[in-house]
């Protein structure tokens, strides 16, 4: 798959980083002459973070490049992405361009966050190819993405643009019905006039009305957004006695939503020597490093708790896993057998730059998966009451490895019975077979139900048997039966 960018600022670049990170080829159009070191800075962010937030491996990185020529740049992709400034007139030619040189059936999206898709698709001579892609920056991190199809736009297209958002982790929200603003920033335009008048009343400065949000409501937002809190305020008798209870305050006079304050250069003044009081100690590539590295440690937060944004993460953990490659060693040869082939990912890092200790575990837990699937033993056969419980294990760590390097495990197996197994796992790394570590494994086939040790079902016993009778052959791993502390 192959995506066009069209502008490469902040935006335009953020969706960059995302589709190259999962795997399409990427052509950036831009006229500016530093889009290239503009477009680097923001990868060199996202391929810090992006990865960090997946628990599966990425993809391999598609290939980056920039074509100055649009016309070019957009005639033989699957992806048009239009993040060019905010002006209707720009983006009418834009758009005539693209559709004079692009695929009919590639989608035009555009990152505007005013404007409506029908005043995109006017006078556009594909109307049905166009529709609003709205992210929210960082795009390389925040998934969501507001799509807003338009009177014009044919479903066909829609659905196959949601999908194709799905594909690089984002989360698409249908906008029903088109409206100046969309949904997510009116509720922003809200905010932000409030904002603008407690600071021109000198009731609060920039960085107290920031520590309103980061400290408060903000935190609760991020994880339930606005119904689901106020829900909860509502107790046991819920949203309707929250209403019944708080609406009444609406009529009150505490806002000035329908008003704003002149934007004078006084209060412009005034709102930048505050702001720069508050964040002017960094620069704002310090910044951006610092709101990515906070916002990896939320959203993986959610992520352990499938919940909210983090969801979004697991579904797309799930679609990447689908691509990992478990090599398939079926030739009934006298060796351990090969099991899985993977990367160390980001998020598995201690602060040495090293894999943390607990992910070992984690690898020799998905290694045991691995074998039990390959005899039959699937998830319809956990679900049906069964499965093989630990009942000891053995570490031991040989050597360090970084992130972002391969790894593949294999396995021996010492003994296998109706009741028993009992294994021998490695781990190397794949670039130079280093081994980095072994767990000696000794597993309980278990009713769930009961919680007793019982017999497995038959055919995966004669299977793990056979391979059993296979790896009697191969010598027994040196320290197999080691406790802790022997030399």
């Amino acid at each position: 798959m192959k995506a066009a960018i069209v502008g490469g600022g902040v935006i335009g670049g953020g969706w960059a980083a995302r589709f190259l990170l999962h795997g399409w080829d990427v052509v950036v159009s831009d006229p500016n002459p530093r889009v290239e070191t503009q477009v680097a800075e923001i990868l060199l962010n996202a391929e810090k973070c992006l990865p960090a937030l997946a628990d599966v491996p990425m993809p391999a990185r598609g290939t980056l490049s920039f074509e100055p020529s649009l016309a070019v740049a957009v005639a033989d992709v699957d992806w048009i992405q239009e993040s060019v400034p905010e002006d209707l007139s720009i983006k009418h030619s834009v758009i005539a361009e693209i559709q004079a040189n692009a695929p009919a059936q590639a989608i035009l999206g555009s990152s505007t966050s005013g404007f409506k898709p029908s005043q995109l698709q006017d006078g556009a001579p594909r109307p049905g190819q166009i529709l609003v892609a709205h992210p929210f920056n960082p795009v390389y991190l925040l998934p969501l993405a507001e799509v807003v199809a338009g009177p014009d736009c044919i479903d066909e297209v829609r659905d196959r643009a949601c999908d194709s958002l799905r594909s690089i982790g984002m989360e698409p929200l249908i906008v029903r019905h088109e409206i100046d603003a969309h949904i997510a920033d009116r509720f922003l335009e809200a905010v932000w006039r409030e904002a603008l008048w407690l600071i021109k009343d000198d009731i609060a400065t920039t960085e107290e009305i920031d520590n309103a949000i980061r400290y408060g409501f903000g935190l609760r937002w991020g994880q339930m957004g606005l119904f689901e809190t106020y829900r909860l305020a509502g107790g046991e008798e819920g949203m309707a006695h929250f209403i019944r209870q708080f609406g009444p305050c609406l009529a009150w006079p505490w806002t000035k939503l329908m008003d704003v304050p002149e934007l004078d250069e006084e209060l412009v003044q005034k709102i930048a020597s505050q702001s720069e009081a508050q964040s002017g100690a960094y620069s704002i590539r310090e910044l951006e490093a610092i709101r990515d590295r906070n916002l990896v440690g939320i959203l993986r937060s959610l992520k352990e708790r499938d919940w909210g944004a983090g969801r979004v993460l697991n579904q797309n953990d799930k679609r990447l896993a689908e691509r990992v490659s478990v090599a398939a060693q079926d030739d009934g040869a006298a060796v351990p057998i090969r099991l899985l082939e993977s990367t160390v990912l980001p998020a598995w890092i201690d602060y040495n730059g090293h894999m943390t200790e607990f992910r070992y575990a984690q690898v020799f837990s998905d290694s045991c998966e691995a074998l039990l699937r390959r005899v039959g033993l699937h998830d319809d056969y956990v679900a049906a009451g069964h499965s093989y419980y630990t009942a000891e294990t053995h570490n031991q760590f040989y050597d360090e490895v970084a992130a972002n390097k391969p790894y593949y495990t294999s396995v021996q197996i010492l003994l296998a019975d109706a009741k028993r197994l009992h294994v021998f796992y490695r781990m190397h790394a794949a670039d130079d077979d280093r081994l980095l570590a072994t767990l000696e494994a000794m597993y309980l086939h278990v009713s769930i139900q009961s919680g007793k040790v019982v017999a497995a079902e038959a055919a995966a016993t004669t299977r793990l048997m056979a391979l059993a009778d296979e790896h009697v052959a191969l010598a027994k791993p040196e320290t197999a039966g080691r406790f802790v502390g022997q030399r």
